[in-house]
């Protein structure tokens, strides 16, 4: 029998040939998430910078997708992943090794107190999303889940079936049992500024839409993807009463807002008053390495005692070194801290920008969590998905690496790495302002 051997290929940093493989080679449904006309190819990173392989350096402010959390390369969260690689690659979870637990162990420890806390670890956000919804159907007995419009909760056939945003949503058959409340928009949602009409209608949500009993609610601290939309003060800590009484669990999505990323806590929760029942997150949890985690409830967890749920490298020893560097990276240097201070800054600064180019309708977030809703009239607040793709191409000619989303793709969204400068704040600013001045001295 002839095998065919494929032939070794140098990595060719070759642009035209790169793009021409991605092409040739990569499926429709890997290719399709590409965010500029001409593709930008990514060489090199450190901190909060990268380079393409023409060697133009870039601050990135989309933390290559929020998986970036205390910089490209960090030395520490480097040497955690070439020494464990050095000792064992792999362990599958039948067996025991000390990383993955003591990384546990830290975890739980920064969850509320008062609670026993246990982990489960996979491999990205999209499967800890899905083991979420089964373990809070299992625990309760009951079916019926509810997640918020215009939420992001990934793309696998269970979670895209409670994400809320269209372009997400494949046209095919989802999963039942999920209904969807409005989400507290407080500048363009369903029923105004308030927090009041959005509770209400969770509740109406549950009457009228569902049993009657539910599993659970699955919300996003801040939603993220959907164009950064905080959840206004009350709203989670009256939603887990309402939730609880139909007997179900809170689950609170902190794939993007955890580990800092709101600069008010570990955790985006941690300024709601409320103590959830089930926490997801991921991305940033491995500075780049594939890992999540499913933080529960050990009572909860232990309703699925007696059927196997397994992920193959979800546990996996270089990914959990990675994690524990993580932590400790943010422990060291004081990186809440630093989201803090710079966050405030940062957000002047897009409210500076704001009075300056008639186009941004609305500038919201927290910490490292900030966004830029451009309109095509402040009254009417219409969105102009156009004028930000002019804007958004005109930002990486600046040097910017940022995000364009949101159901009308108006929104610019900035979610960079913890390590984010003062110094990086006032060159934002100025790159940003050429970006959206260069299109109105055109016009």
């Amino acid at each position: 029998m002839n095998i065919h051997q494929p032939q070794h290929l140098p990595v060719d940093w070759d642009t035209d040939r790169i793009i021409s493989r991605r092409d040739q080679y990569f499926a429709a449904t890997q290719r399709a998430f590409v965010p500029f006309a001409e593709p930008l190819i990514i060489k090199k990173g450190r901190g909060q910078y990268v380079w393409d392989e023409k060697g133009n350096k870039l601050i990135d402010l989309m933390g290559m997708n929020l998986c970036i959390s205390v910089g490209h390369a960090h030395p520490m969260v480097v040497e955690a992943v070439r020494a464990q690689a050095g000792e064992l690659m792999h362990c599958t979870t039948v067996f025991h090794h000390p990383v993955p637990v003591q990384f546990a162990e830290e975890l739980a420890a920064t969850m509320p107190a008062g609670e026993e806390w246990v982990v489960h670890f996979t491999n990205s956000g999209t499967e800890a999303i899905d083991l979420a919804m089964m373990m809070a159907r299992t625990y309760t007995g009951n079916s019926d889940l509810i997640a918020l419009r215009n939420s992001y909760h990934g793309a696998t056939f269970g979670a895209q079936s409670i994400t809320g945003t269209r372009s997400f949503r494949h046209d095919v058959g989802l999963l039942n049992n999920i209904t969807f409340a409005a989400e507290p928009n407080q500048y363009r949602g369903t029923y105004g500024p308030g927090t009041d009409p959005y509770v209400a209608d969770m509740q109406s949500v549950i009457d009228y839409t569902t049993s009657g009993r539910i599993a659970g609610a699955l919300i996003e601290t801040v939603q993220g993807y959907g164009g950064i939309i905080p959840m206004p003060e009350g709203y989670l800590s009256r939603v887990a009463r309402m939730v609880r009484k139909a007997g179900g669990l809170l689950i609170l999505d902190e794939v993007q807002s955890g580990f800092c990323k709101t600069g008010q806590g570990m955790w985006g929760f941690e300024a709601h008053d409320v103590v959830p029942d089930i926490v997801v997150m991921a991305k940033g949890i491995g500075n780049g390495i594939p890992l999540a985690a499913v933080v529960v409830r050990k009572e909860i967890a232990e309703a699925m005692a007696g059927k196997y749920v397994f992920h193959t490298y979800g546990s996996n020893p270089i990914a959990c070194a990675a994690g524990r560097a993580v932590l400790q990276v943010i422990r060291e240097e004081n990186l809440l801290e630093n989201v803090r201070v710079v966050g405030d800054a940062l957000r002047e600064k897009l409210l500076w920008l704001q009075s300056r180019h008639e186009v941004i309708g609305d500038v919201r977030g927290m910490g490292f969590m900030q966004a830029m809703e451009l309109v095509k009239d402040r009254d009417t607040k219409e969105p102009a998905p156009e004028e930000t793709a002019r804007v958004f191409a005109r930002t990486r000619e600046q040097g910017l690496i940022m995000s364009k989303s949101g159901n009308f793709g108006n929104i610019i969204r900035m979610v960079p790495p913890l390590c984010l400068s003062m110094d990086d704040v006032e060159e934002i600013g100025a790159r940003l302002d050429r970006a959206f001045s260069a299109g109105a001295a055109r016009a």
